[in-house]
């Protein structure tokens, strides 16, 4: 299995001026990268993180999967989401932040079961408030 976290560059350094936003980018890259140091326990191939700009088609790294919305006349790219490739190529696309960080943090509570090693990120006010479980 192969996963590729999209989050907004600017969101993410504080520049969109919304710090809640900015404090769930943090939380979200936190936790896809304590997934990736330890994916070997849980099976997983690849993690990817990748910080997109305006602009951006969709910045792809791995995983060649798109969310688009419609507002008024224009579409409209996601600029965070979470993709997942399994074996055998069908793709999950998670563009909520919420259910982002529950997938992020179920694999951080898996990983936990497979070391004895205490594997936790800890989340911010902002992502605890969106009901996601550390």
């Amino acid at each position: 299995m192969r996963m590729e976290l999209r989050v907004c560059k600017h969101c993410l350094a504080g520049e969109h001026g919304n710090p809640s936003k900015t404090e769930v980018s943090k939380d979200m890259v936190e936790c896809a990268e304590t997934v990736r140091e330890y994916k070997d326990l849980i099976g997983l191939d690849s993690i990817y993180i990748t910080k997109v700009s305006e602009g951006d088609s969709g910045a792809a790294q791995a995983l060649p999967a798109v969310v688009a919305s419609i507002e008024g006349n224009q579409i409209q790219l996601s600029d965070t989401q979470l993709v997942m490739e399994d074996d055998d190529g069908n793709m999950l696309v998670y563009p909520e932040p919420k259910d982002i960080l529950e997938v992020l943090t179920r694999n951080i509570q898996q990983i936990n079961t497979h070391t004895s090693n205490d594997v936790t990120v800890d989340l911010s006010e902002e992502a605890l408030s969106l009901g996601v479980e550390a």
